[in-house]
């Protein structure tokens, strides 16, 4: 069986960049059936352990009408609620024609091969639907119906244009689409204010006035998952205002999440990063010393006061 390898260049998922669309919005909206068309479902048997690649056996010739999937092993993680969100998926592909093995990831436990949902929609339209609101930990079985996948990638599998395929999809690992943690109440004046729209995306409103002298922290939201320790690299969303202007300097909420580690960052973002909790958003006033000095830093003027707020979206694995 040929395996995909890490950038998943048999099937063309090499793009970068991508903006994706919503799913259900919020996880505490998402609601999903384990089997969403029991009869077509009953076709696809899929065992094994979920560590592995599975064992697919399919009635053939099987021919799906419409997209279907199943939950095989429903997961407690995060949930699938938007096509921006940051996945690590394992995926085997097995024809609806012969029943035999097409391609598969390398399912060899690399939590490093961290992509947005979008990306893998960009070739197969129909994960958008089939994993809608799934968790991490979750094993899924799909039905793809013809269409289902992109035409050039089920061209390049050997998929005739009427030809149907099954694909067993393993949630490793879903990031938060924003942070989702508890409200926190902070009574600092004179701190810049943030707002967010409905998908969690925060705005920063700066106070007219002097900015602090010394470094202010204050965490927004309290998550409730692991601890920023440093040892390895945190996942954020972040934007980014001189004190003073109004335009953001930085923000990954244009592209993707960032992948930080501390010792990389000035010492006050360093600072209000560690100890914090997957989930939390906070709020971070640097003074110069602590950030850039007197050093210009692109459009960041010397001497410059630098205001962030991040949303921490989870731990990466250490590189293999």
């Amino acid at each position: 069986m040929r395996k995909i390898p890490a950038a998943l260049v048999v099937l063309g998922l090499v793009t970068v960049g991508l903006t994706g669309c919503s799913l259900s919005g919020a996880a505490s909206d998402c609601s999903r059936p384990t089997v969403s068309d029991p009869e077509t479902m009953d076709l696809i048997d899929v065992t094994g352990e979920t560590d592995a690649e599975p064992e697919v056996e399919v009635y053939t010739p099987f021919k799906a009408p419409e997209l279907a999937f199943e939950d095989i092993v429903t997961g407690e993680g995060t949930a699938i609620t938007s096509t921006d969100q940051l996945v690590v998926i394992d995926v085997a592909l097995v024809s609806g024609v012969t029943g035999e093995p097409l391609v598969a990831t390398p399912y060899d436990g690399d939590l490093t091969r961290v992509y947005p949902v979008s990306q893998w929609t960009q070739n197969f339209p129909a994960f958008e639907d089939a994993l809608d609101c799934a968790t991490e930990g979750s094993r899924i079985a799909v039905a793809l119906a013809p269409g289902d996948i992109a035409a050039e990638s089920a061209a390049s599998l050997g998929l005739a244009e009427d030809d149907s395929a099954v694909a067993v999809i393993d949630l490793r690992k879903v990031y938060l689409p924003a942070a989702d943690g508890q409200d926190q109440f902070n009574s600092d004046r004179g701190m810049p204010m943030v707002v967010r729209a409905p998908d969690g995306r925060p705005g920063l409103i700066i106070p007219e006035g002097a900015a602090p002298e010394e470094l202010s922290i204050q965490t927004l939201k309290k998550g409730s998952g692991a601890e920023v320790t440093g040892e390895v690299p945190v996942r954020v969303h972040y934007t980014g205002v001189v004190w003073g202007q109004d335009e953001a300097f930085d923000s990954t909420w244009d592209a993707q999440p960032a992948s930080l580690t501390l010792d990389a960052l000035v010492p006050g973002f360093a600072q209000a990063l560690e100890g914090q909790t997957v989930g939390s958003q906070v709020l971070v006033v640097i003074p110069p010393e602590l950030g850039y000095g007197d050093q210009t830093q692109g459009t960041i003027p010397a001497n410059s006061t630098l205001v962030f707020v991040v949303d921490i979206l989870g731990l990466d694995a250490p590189v293999q």
